[in-house]
C-alpha cells in the first residue's frame, strides 16, 4: 500500500466507493471478460490507486483469475498489479518493460503523475487503456461516512474536496460534530516528513492564500525559474494541492499542525522578502505571523505594509498590525497617525485619542497634521467640539476646515464657522470627494442656521450623496448623512431623514465607527412616528459598546421610549444613567434632541434641578446662533411638555411664545406652533373639539402620531363636554392606531406642492426615477426625496400603497 493512499475500505468496512463508469471497468477486469487487462491508473497520492489494486485482487481470488502483485508474480499469474510504479528503479522498470511488452500479459500499472521518468512513460504507452480516479461527490461522501453521520458529508467534502484517502482518514476519525480532530491530521505527519523540502516549501507558501506564480515561487525556493514546474509537479502528485495552486482546507490545517512553527514561519518570512521586493500584496503572508513575536527591520517592513494593506478594509486588523510593527522595531512615531486613524475607524477611540496625542507632543513625528485630525475626530465622538476644532484648525486643509466649521457651529460660533468657510482653500490639498462632501455639509448647517430649511437640506442631502461612494473606507466625525437627518428631523421632513440614514447603513459610510449613530437616529425616527417596536429594536442593534455621544442618544431614546410606554419604574431606572451621560457631554447644536427628551423625563421624575444647568446652557447657545427656528423647535417642543408636568404655566406660555414666534419658518413649524398653542388652552380647561382635531391632525400628516394621539386624548380627558369627548376619544385612537386615510380629492392634490404634483404624474405614467429626473431636469435622487416626502405626506405604509394615492392626487388634479 502506498504512503498517502488510505485504504477507503476501512471506512466503509467492504468495497470502495466508486464511480458507475470506474465500477463497471474494474467488474470487467476482475471477472475475465476484459482480458488481457492492459491499464493504468495515474493519480495524485490519497485518490485510492491501492484500494483499487486492492479490490480488483479480491475480485479476481473470486473469479478464480490467478492474480499477484509485481514481484510476487510468476508465470502462470494471468494479472499482475503493480503499485508505486513512479519508485521503481532501473531493473524493476527493466522488468515491468518485459511484461509490458507480452501482449497477452494483463497487467494494471499504478503511479503518481510525478516522478515519472522517461522509461516509465516508455513503458505506459505500451498500455490499452486507463482507469480514471475521479474525487469523490457529497453523496460518494455521504455513503463512506454512513447513515449515522450523514449530515456531516458537506463539512466532509468541504474539508477534503473529495479526495478519497481524505475522506477516508477524516470518515475514520470524525465524530458527530463537523471538526476536524487532531488523529485526523496526525495521519499526515509521515508524508510530511518524506516530501522533499522544496516541495514542503511550496505547500507551505500555498497555505498563506497566495497566488502562487512562477516569480514568486522563484524567490521562495531560491531555484530557477526552470526548477518551479518541476516543483509544482511533486506538490500536485500529494494529492494535497489543487491543480489551480490551493490547498486542500484539510492540508492547511494538517501543516499548521504538523509542520515546526519555526520551519512555517521561514517560509513566510522568504515570501514576504519576495513580495515586498517586488511591491506585492503582503497582507496574507503577514498576518499569520502578527503574534509570532518577530522582530527587525524586516518584519517591521512587513508588518507595516500588511497595516497600510488592510487599513481601508478591516481598521481592527490594521491597528494590531501597526502595533506588531513597532514591537518588531519600527519607531512608534512613524506609524503613530496611521495606527490612530485605524484604532478610530475600529472604534476603539480611546486609544485612537492616546496615539494620536504622543503624534501631537512629537516635534519629530511625521503626519502630526494626521494626528490632529484623528484626536479632532476622538474628541467629536466624545462631545468636545470646542475642542477639537481647535485641532483641526491646525491641522488644515480642505477637509479639516469643514470639520472646524462644523465644531464652530455646534458650539454657537457661527460668525468664526462662516469667516472660516469663506476663506481661500488650501491649493495644496486637492478637492477630493471627501472634501467637498465636508464642505458642503458645513455649509449646509451655517444655511440651517441663517436661511430657508429647504436650502439648508438641499445642501446636506448634496454632501450625503457625494460622500457616499467613499465614505465605508474614511475616518469621519460625523456623516453629512446624520446631519442632514438632524437638519431633516427638525424641519418635519421626516422621509428624507430616513432616506438619507438608510442609505449611509447601506453604503456603511464611517464604518463601524459612526454604525450605531445612524442606527440611534433611525431609531428616533421610529420614535418620533410612535413606532416603539421599530425603535427598540434600532437601540438594540446598536449595542452597548457606545461613544459618549452616542450614548447620550441611546439614553434619551431608551427615556422617550419608558415615557411613552408609561412605563414610570424603567423611567426611574434609566435616569441614573441618563445623569451620568449629561454630565459627560456638554450641550451642542448636534445633540439638543437627547437634551429636551431627557428635560422631559426630569420634569416627569420632579427632578428638574438636575438638568437646568444643561438647559440654560442650550438655550444659551441658541441665542448666540440668533435663535434659528429650526434647531430650537424640538427644545421648545419639550421644553413646553417638561413645564406642563412641573405645572409651570408661565414657562410652558414662554416655550407658546416661542414657537409661535418661528411658526413662519415652514409649514412645519407652522404645525408645531398651533399644536403647542392648543396644549396651552387645554392644560388651562379650555377646550376646543374641533381646533384640537385640527391640531392633533396636523401633527400626525407631520408624522407625529403619537403626539398627536396624546393631543386629542389629554384633551378628551379634560373636556366637560360629552359629545366633545367621544369625538377626540375617537379622533386619538384614528390617530394612534392607523396612517391617514388615502388622498383623495380634494385633500390629496392639495397635500402636494406643484413640483411634487408633476414628480407624482411621471411616476404613475410609469417613468423611471432616472426618466423624471431627466423630464424635469433633476437628478433621480431628488426624485427620491420627493417620493419620500410625498410618502410621508400622504401617509402611504408602501410603495403601492404610495402609487394609488399619486393616482388618486394626479386624478383630483386633472379633474
Amino acid at each position: 500500500m502506498s504512503l498517502g493512499d488510505p485504504v477507503l475500505s476501512r471506512a466503509s468496512a467492504a468495497e470502495p466507493v466508486l464511480d458507475e463508469p470506474t465500477r463497471r471497468l474494474c467488474e470487467a477486469v476482475a471477472s475475465g471478460r476484459l482480458a488481457p487487462a492492459r491499464l493504468a491508473i495515474l493519480a495524485p497520492g490519497a485518490y485510492g490507486k491501492t484500494t483499487v489494486l486492492d479490490h480488483l485482487a479480491r475480485g479476481c481470488a473470486r473469479s478464480g483469475i490467478p492474480a499477484a502483485r509485481f514481484g510476487e508474480h510468476d508465470s502462470g499469474t494471468a494479472l499482475v498489479l503493480v503499485d508505486d510504479a513512479h519508485q521503481l528503479g532501473g531493473e524493476g522498470i527493466a522488468q515491468l518493460r518485459e511484461l509490458a511488452d507480452d501482449q497477452e500479459q494483463g497487467v494494471v500499472i499504478a503511479a503518481r503523475p510525478w516522478p515519472r521518468s522517461a522509461a516509465l512513460n516508455d513503458v505506459l504507452t505500451r498500455l490499452s487503456g486507463q482507469i480514471v480516479l475521479r474525487p469523490l461527490d457529497q453523496a460518494a461522501v455521504a455513503a463512506v461516512l454512513g447513515r449515522e453521520r450523514a449530515r456531516l458529508a458537506e463539512f466532509v467534502h468541504a474539508e477534503t474536496a473529495g479526495v478519497p484517502g481524505y475522506v477516508a482518514r477524516l470518515a475514520s476519525t470524525v465524530g458527530k460534530q463537523p471538526e476536524v480532530p487532531g488523529e485526523a491530521l496526525a495521519e499526515f505527519r509521515p508524508e510530511l516528513d518524506r516530501l522533499g523540502a522544496d516541495t514542503l516549501a511550496l505547500l507551505l507558501a500555498a497555505g498563506t492564500g497566495v497566488t502562487l506564480d512562477a516569480e514568486l515561487l522563484a524567490g521562495v525556493l531560491d531555484c530557477p525559474d526552470s526548477r518551479v514546474g518541476e516543483v509544482l509537479d511533486a506538490a500536485r502528485a500529494t494529492g494535497l494541492l489543487r491543480h489551480d495552486g490551493t490547498l486542500l482546507p484539510i492540508a492547511r490545517r494538517a501543516l499548521v499542525a504538523q509542520v515546526p512553527a519555526e520551519r512555517r514561519f521561514a517560509v513566510y518570512q522568504r515570501l514576504v522578502r519576495v513580495q515586498l521586493a517586488r511591491r506585492g500584496p503582503v497582507l496574507g503572508l503577514v498576518r499569520p505571523l502578527v503574534d509570532s513575536g518577530l522582530t527587525g527591520p524586516e518584519p517591521a517592513a512587513a508588518f507595516e505594509a500588511a497595516a497600510d494593506e488592510a487599513a481601508p478594509d478591516d481598521p481592527a486588523l490594521a491597528a494590531r498590525l501597526y502595533r506588531a510593527a513597532v514591537a518588531a522595531g519600527t519607531r512608534p512615531g512613524v506609524v503613530g497617525a496611521r495606527c490612530a486613524e485605524a484604532a478610530a475607524r475600529a472604534g476603539d477611540l480611546d486609544t485612537a485619542a492616546r496615539l494620536a496625542d504622543q503624534v501631537l507632543a512629537d516635534p519629530a513625528a511625521p503626519g502630526r497634521r494626521e494626528g490632529a485630525r484623528v484626536a479632532g475626530t476622538a474628541l467629536v465622538h466624545r462631545g468636545q467640539l470646542a475642542r477639537s476644532a481647535e485641532l483641526f484648525r491646525w491641522a488644515g486643509g480642505r477637509t479639516c476646515t469643514g470639520y472646524a466649521a462644523l465644531g464652530l457651529v455646534g458650539t454657537g460660533r457661527l460668525a468664526d464657522a462662516q469667516r472660516l468657510l469663506d476663506a481661500p482653500a488650501d491649493g495644496d490639498e486637492p478637492p477630493t470627494l471627501l472634501a467637498g462632501a465636508v464642505a458642503a455639509a458645513a455649509q449646509g448647517v451655517v444655511e440651517s442656521v441663517t436661511g430657508p430649511p429647504v436650502t439648508a437640506l438641499s445642501t446636506v442631502v448634496g454632501a450625503a450623496e457625494m460622500l457616499e461612494p467613499v465614505g465605508r473606507s474614511v475616518l469621519l466625525p460625523d456623516t453629512p448623512a446624520a446631519l442632514g437627518a438632524l437638519v431633516a428631523i427638525h424641519s418635519g421632513e421626516l422621509g428624507i431623514a430616513e432616506t438619507l440614514l438608510e442609505r449611509a447603513v447601506a453604503a456603511e459610510t464611517g464604518g463601524r465607527a459612526l454604525a450605531p449613530r445612524h442606527t440611534l437616529l433611525l431609531g428616533w425616527l421610529a420614535m418620533l412616528r410612535g413606532d416603539t417596536d421599530v425603535a427598540n429594536d434600532r437601540l438594540t442593534a446598536a449595542g452597548a459598546d457606545l461613544s459618549p455621544r452616542d450614548w447620550l442618544f441611546a439614553i434619551g431614546l431608551r427615556a422617550a421610549l419608558a415615557r411613552r410606554a408609561s412605563d414610570l419604574g424603567a423611567l426611574r431606572t434609566i435616569w441614573g444613567e441618563a445623569c451620568d451621560a449629561v454630565i459627560r457631554h456638554p450641550v451642542d447644536l448636534f445633540t439638543l434632541l437627547p437634551f429636551g427628551e431627557l428635560s422631559v423625563a426630569a420634569a416627569r421624575l420632579g427632578d428638574r434641578d438636575r438638568l437646568a444647568h444643561q438647559l440654560r446652557r442650550a438655550h444659551e447657545l441658541l441665542a448666540a446662533l440668533g435663535d434659528p427656528p429650526l434647531w430650537s423647535v424640538w427644545l421648545r417642543w419639550s421644553g413646553l411638555h417638561a413645564a406642563i408636568m412641573a405645572e409651570a404655566r408661565d414657562e410652558a406660555a414662554e416655550h407658546v411664545r416661542a414657537l409661535t414666534d418661528g411658526a413662519r419658518h415652514s409649514g412645519f413649524h407652522t404645525t408645531m406652533a398651533t399644536a403647542a398653542e392648543c396644549w396651552l388652552r387645554v392644560i388651562g380647561g379650555d377646550v376646543d373639539a374641533e381646533c384640537v382635531e385640527a391640531a392633533a391632525r396636523g401633527l400626525h400628516d407631520a408624522g407625529l402620531r403619537w403626539d398627536a394621539a396624546r393631543l386629542a386624548g389629554q384633551a378628551a380627558i379634560r373636556t366637560t363636554d360629552r359629545s366633545a369627548m367621544v369625538t377626540l376619544l375617537d379622533c386619538a385612537r384614528q390617530l394612534q392606531g392607523r396612517a391617514p386615510e388615502p388622498a383623495t380629492a380634494p385633500t390629496g392634490a392639495t397635500q402636494l406642492s406643484e413640483r411634487e404634483l408633476q414628480v407624482a404624474e411621471l411616476v404613475v405614467a410609469g417613468m423611471t426615477y432616472k426618466q423624471v429626473g431627466d423630464q424635469l431636469f433633476i437628478s433621480a435622487k431628488t426624485v427620491e426625496h420627493h417620493m419620500a416626502r410625498m410618502r410621508q405626506r400622504l401617509g402611504a405604509t408602501s410603495r403601492s400603497d404610495l402609487l394609488a394615492r399619486l393616482r388618486a392626487a394626479v386624478a383630483d388634479r386633472a379633474g
